[in-house]
């Protein structure tokens, strides 16, 4: 059901011109894998289970049971607080980013039913910006989190991010602060949050609501951090251990709950949020 859905999603394209892009070379096995079989797969490879970028929207549709979606807030646009300018103005770079993506910017939040559960949803879009977290991002975040608060159900959220945004300087990283208070208000009322780390999840992103889930789950082999490898080792003067930032690191030292496949996702998900929340009504 969830493949029929992406492949709807999927534009086709005129059956008598030879079709560009059926391959795609591998970054985790170097193998030419075929473009299909790595979109049935939720955008992984079949040979090595590598996980690909994957939009925010198909992501939406691969967890939410269909026709269950509503989206909110998704008219919130940034401003420019700090009329900030390099080679572009930020205006531009937002157009250019709205333009790219069709989104307004780089998360989607809204409401909807996994496996019969309500839960309210944020997930980040990378390639808006690098999934940079600005005013923008902060307040929906915010908004679904309170939203799940009144409405008595679990949020998540899905953070694909490079960090705070430079454009909106101190502003944004007032989202950390803000989305964490929220977060606190959701736990007072003794409702779950789940927290999804995907490649990547780095800096101010990773130091405020990514790391703030009572159950934090990460695909494999996802980068996880604050500070890149490089300018730690520099600062340390050490070398860093093999895999260090990976998934599966953060597993072993003890700050990841659960590793688990985009296939297996959702269904990981209904048997926690079972387990939380009870049967859905």
């Amino acid at each position: 059901m969830v493949l029929e859905r992406l492949r709807r999603t999927t534009p086709t394209k005129d059956p008598k011109k030879i079709p560009d892009g059926l391959w795609l070379k591998c970054p985790g096995c170097a193998k030419t894998v075929f473009k299909r079989l790595v979109e049935e797969r939720l955008d992984t490879c079949p040979e090595c289970n590598h996980h690909f970028k994957m939009p925010s929207r198909r992501r939406v549709i691969s967890l939410i049971d269909e026709g269950t979606w509503t989206e909110w807030d998704a008219d919130l646009t940034s401003g420019d607080p700090l009329g900030f300018v390099d080679g572009k103005s930020y205006p531009e770079r937002i157009a250019q980013q709205q333009a790219k993506t069709g989104m307004k910017d780089a998360v989607v939040t809204g409401t909807g039913k996994l496996a019969g559960h309500a839960v309210g949803l944020g997930v980040m879009e990378f390639d808006f910006n690098g999934g940079s977290m600005g005013s923008v991002v902060g307040e929906k975040l915010t908004r679904m989190i309170e939203k799940s608060t009144a409405s008595r159900m679990p949020a998540i959220i899905l953070s694909a991010s490079g960090g705070a945004r430079m454009q909106e300087g101190a502003i944004s990283l007032m989202q950390m602060t803000k989305t964490s208070a929220a977060l606190a208000r959701h736990a007072e009322k003794r409702l779950p949050y789940i927290s999804i780390l995907t490649n990547p999840t780095m800096a101010g992103v990773m130091a405020s609501y990514a790391s703030l889930g009572d159950i934090i789950i990460a695909e494999p082999k996802a980068l996880i951090g604050f500070t890149g490898a490089r300018v730690i080792q520099e600062t340390i003067k050490q070398e860093l251990p093999e895999g260090f930032q990976t998934s599966e690191f953060l597993f072993k030292h003890g700050q990841l709950d659960l590793i688990v496949p985009r296939q297996e996702m959702k269904t990981e998900l209904a048997r926690i949020i079972g387990y939380l929340m009870g049967k859905p009504n």
